[in-house]
């Protein structure tokens, strides 16, 4: 599918929602704290990486695995789950459902530790990754439904920064936490007492679930409706064109320089600069704070300017800066965490958007879950990877390595740029190109509409009229095949309505 065909159905959405602010802003506030709880207990072992190696006795590539185990599940059910809520629970129960999944995965983390079993942290964390990421797919279907063609890339930005707040939090309130519940209990209980409060946040996300469920109730339909009756099918996946598969490897080769560097950087940081625990700690911590303020700033930004492609490729080009830095030079970990920081938000940004413009709304849900999957799959290989890497031949050789997965992504953006720039460039417009083009579909939607009325209302018309688009879902599908958009094969009996001509 072409990055013009989401605005049709995106369109009669906004036409039918009400945009009142209050209720939307409202909704935006929800949304930002339904990834708080997940964004904070996931960063819990990077944290206090130390406490977790001394009380569990864990050597590196076992530590790394708390994050591959999060990562395995959802190489299939995060795709699942995402299908699921277009499909079958709707927006609102998968939402809550997914948050639910979350705290419980948190709370059978925080026993594993509490009794000493490695084993039952692994068993948690995986619970955990079930629910984590799902619930992401939510977030990002949340703030579809309710910004679609307003501040969208804002939105995201917010999202993405207020997530970083919950990371940052973390980073630097877990470890005095852990010190003062170690006034009281030591050991492994400590470390699960501490995991224990931790799920706390997850609760709070919880909250906001329901909440967030109950005022989409009182203002619109479930996220399941649609006007034309499109419904998301497993085998529409095929259907997703080259530029999407190019996205969803962005988001592998990009992340796996973010977060298991996040992971692992407390103490590169007290090794290479020979910082203190605590120093290590912010240092290791300034990313998520810098990506944390700059968020809101970088999807405004591209909202205002577009050119979201050539934003990505700008945005990874300085996350190759600052890892370079890391790697070969001494210069302060907090201004090349910044730096990273900012470019990482402004990649958000502007690559999580691009989805909502190459998909279908009906479909979002699938589409998110299949880029988060391969993002999960690419991560739990890696971040095992890149516990070998720092046992065998230590951190050099894993900033040498992040560089090279940061080196193929701006690779596949460049690709990205130049198959846009051939295929009509509609992901890289800037705003007034975009808006003009919305304005153009959707005239031309209306206008064939209109005729479509007019000859069922006068009741005449020849043999040809009959075969004429009588419905939303059928002139859209007239539409995408006159601008040369390849339909789906489950809608081949619409084809021949489709690409006949107009009178």
């Amino acid at each position: 599918m072409d990055g013009d065909q989401s605005g049709d159905v995106e369109n009669e959405n906004l036409r039918e929602r009400d945009d009142s602010g209050p209720m939307r802003f409202l909704a935006l506030f929800l949304m930002c704290l339904l990834g708080f709880g997940s964004y904070f207990c996931y960063d819990n072992p990077g944290a206090i990486q130390e406490n977790f190696t001394e009380d569990m006795g864990l050597s590196t590539t076992e530590f790394t695995l708390l994050y591959a185990v999060y990562a395995w599940p959802n190489v299939i059910l995060c795709f699942i789950g995402g299908f699921l809520i277009d499909r079958v629970f709707g927006i609102q129960f998968g939402t809550v459902l997914y948050a639910f999944i979350v705290v419980i995965g948190q709370l059978v983390f925080a026993a594993g530790a509490y009794s000493d079993s490695f084993g039952l942290m692994l068993v948690g964390r995986f619970i955990f990754g079930i629910g984590g990421e799902s619930l992401a797919v939510a977030q990002n279907n949340y703030a579809v439904v309710w910004f679609m063609g307003k501040e969208l890339n804002t939105v995201f930005g917010l999202q993405l920064s207020f997530a970083r707040v919950g990371s940052t939090v973390n980073l630097v309130v877990l470890g005095p936490l852990y010190n003062w519940v170690e006034q009281f209990y030591h050991g492994h209980t400590c470390l699960g007492v501490t995991l224990f409060i931790a799920t706390g946040t997850c609760l709070m996300s919880l909250l906001a679930a329901i909440l967030l469920g109950l005022l989409r109730n009182k203002k619109d339909t479930s996220a399941r409706d649609n006007p034309n009756n499109e419904v998301a099918r497993l085998t529409d996946i095929k259907d997703f064109n080259v530029t999407f598969w190019l996205i969803c490897l962005i988001c592998v080769v990009y992340y796996v320089a973010i977060f298991p560097l996040i992971a692992l950087g407390k103490v590169f940081f007290e090794r290479k600069f020979d910082m203190t625990e605590n120093d290590a700690s912010w240092a290791n911590s300034v990313l998520y704070i810098t990506s944390a303020a700059f968020s809101p700033v970088s999807g405004y930004l591209v909202d205002k300017t577009g050119r979201n492609v050539f934003w990505v490729s700008i945005s990874i080009f300085f996350t190759i800066i600052g890892h370079a830095m890391l790697a070969f030079t001494l210069v302060s970990p907090y201004f090349t965490m910044s730096l990273i920081g900012i470019a990482y938000s402004m990649l958000a940004g502007s690559l999580w958007p691009l989805v909502a413009y190459i998909i279908p709304q009906y479909q979002l849900g699938t589409a998110y879950g299949v880029a988060q999957a391969i993002q999960n799959l690419g991560l739990g290989v890696i971040t095992m990877l890149t516990g070998m890497i720092v046992d065998n031949w230590g951190y050099f050789m894993l900033e040498l390595f992040f560089l090279f997965c940061l080196f193929l992504s701006l690779l596949t953006a460049i690709v990205i740029w130049l198959y846009d720039a051939s295929h009509n460039g509609t992901l890289n417009m800037n705003n007034e190109q975009r808006q003009e083009f919305d304005k153009m579909k959707q005239a031309a939607e209306e206008a064939d509409k209109e005729k479509l009325l007019s000859v069922n209302a006068g009741g005449e018309g020849s043999s040809q009229d009959v075969l004429q688009p009588q419905t939303d879902f059928q002139i859209r599908n007239r539409y995408l095949s006159r601008i040369g958009a390849n339909l789906p094969s489950h809608l081949a009996p619409f084809k021949g309505i489709a690409y006949r001509t107009l009178r």
